[in-house]
């Protein structure tokens, strides 16, 4: 239900739906701090609220994670994170495509298909980019992208789960900005989409 997604929230979002009440930046930010200090997530290749193209989801063999950019963070950040979830899938939890950390506190960027400094797990429980691949038809899916400016370093190996990701940053986040792109499987594509129990028991 709407209820869910804080006022604070649904302001930075272009199409408010209840799954956007799971996102991890529900949990972890406030009010106040999406854009503090002019702090920005953009990408070169999709506009906010825009198709992700094909080369960054399931419906390509080589494709890869989108290319990213943000504006210099607020002042005293020690370190960015960078948490990208499926606001409609279904669950308790949503669905994580990918947990990045180790991102130096100023203006940068993450090219297409580079490797992050540290990478967590997925919903599938692996350290990568997970492609968007929702059921057929079940319509557009939010993919959010969730960039996170904290006061202090994160403590964790590559290979930390979500859980693991989010404890560590509890109580550290100072600002935050969030991108998100959509996507929906073209009808003639695998009707089973990418998720099972399992991933949805291992989701933390």
């Amino acid at each position: 239900m709407l209820e869910h997604v804080p006022a604070w929230l649904g302001k930075a979002l272009i199409n408010v739906r209840a799954g956007h009440g799971r996102l991890a930046i529900v949990k972890l930010g406030g009010e106040g701090l999406i854009g503090k200090d002019g702090f920005d997530l953009t990408s070169p290749a999709f506009a906010n609220g825009e198709e992700l193209d094909p080369s960054f989801t399931a419906d390509e063999e080589d494709a890869v994670a989108p290319p990213l950019e943000w504006t210099a963070p607020p002042a005293g950040t020690q370190e960015l994170v960078l948490i990208v979830e499926d606001a409609d899938a279904p669950g308790a939890e949503p669905f994580c495509h990918w947990l990045v950390w180790g991102l130096a506190p100023q203006r940068g960027k993450l090219l297409e298909g580079e490797t992050p400094p540290k990478v967590g797990k997925n919903a599938f429980r692996n350290s990568e980019w997970l492609l968007p691949d929702p059921p057929t038809g079940h319509g557009n899916h939010d993919y959010v992208f969730q960039l996170f400016a904290l006061d202090s370093a994160i403590p964790l190996a590559p290979g930390a789960t979500r859980a693991d990701l989010m404890a560590a940053m509890d109580g550290h986040v100072i600002g935050a900005a969030i991108l998100t792109g959509t996507y929906a499987r073209r009808e003639d594509d695998d009707e089973d989409g990418d998720w099972d129990d399992d991933a949805e028991e291992n989701a933390d």
